[in-house]
């Protein structure tokens, strides 16, 4: 199988996810998506007060070197057993999400440009750039509603991890894009591009299947 892969990244809170979410939308069935945030590291070994002191936006908050075996497997056309993660108790879950390989794999997650090994692996590598503004008001509403986070909580790991891990990690990752898109899903004429494209190695498989 001719796979694509499609790296989507980009501050906490700037589109991505919506980005993603439009593909999927799009292309239903031929599309996989695979979630750094599922790879955080497993942390058993620290009480629940312990790890909501961990700094979750450096790279060596996630195991990265997972997400590159699976990332690998599926484009030999090998299920994986994707971990999935619990923010509520700020650990990994018990359980798994097997991920089919699909002739298109999206891997979304603010850092995935840092690591150049899984850098590499991408064809399209896309950077969601967002006002800071309305990506710090995104997260607060995001980790109030869904999470169930105290604002003062939100806005305290904001300025001591999120934002200086952003500057130190997130955003110089910009320069390894081939494309910065400007409010994620939001931006209609880029994503329009983006469908194009997908949309053309779409039809390129399939004349090289019927051959």
């Amino acid at each position: 199988m001719d796979i694509m892969i499609i790296g989507i990244a980009g501050g906490t809170g700037s589109g991505k996810t919506t980005l993603t979410n439009r593909l999927k939308e799009r292309f239903q069935e031929d599309v996989s998506v695979v979630y750094h945030d599922n790879y955080y590291k497993r942390h058993d070994e620290l009480t629940y007060e312990e790890r909501c002191k961990l700094n979750y936006d450096h790279p060596d908050a996630f195991d990265t070197d997972l997400m590159i075996q699976h990332i690998n497997n599926l484009r030999r056309g090998t299920p994986v057993a994707c971990p999935v993660y619990d923010y509520t108790v700020h650990n990994r879950s018990t359980e798994t999400i097997t991920i089919n390989p699909t002739r298109v794999i999206i891997v979304e997650g603010i850092l995935i440009f840092q690591n150049e090994e899984l850098r590499n692996l991408m064809d399209i590598k896309i950077f969601v750039d967002t006002d800071a503004d309305v990506r710090i008001l995104r997260r607060v509403q995001r980790d109030v509603k869904e999470r169930g986070r105290s604002i003062d909580s939100v806005v305290n790991q904001y300025l001591t991890t999120v934002k200086p891990m952003h500057d130190q990690f997130v955003e110089p990752s910009k320069r390894a894009s081939d494309i910065i898109v400007l409010e994620g899903g939001h931006n209609i004429v880029a994503l329009d591009m983006i469908i194009q494209r997908v949309y053309s190695h779409l039809k390129q498989t399939e004349k090289e299947i019927e051959k």
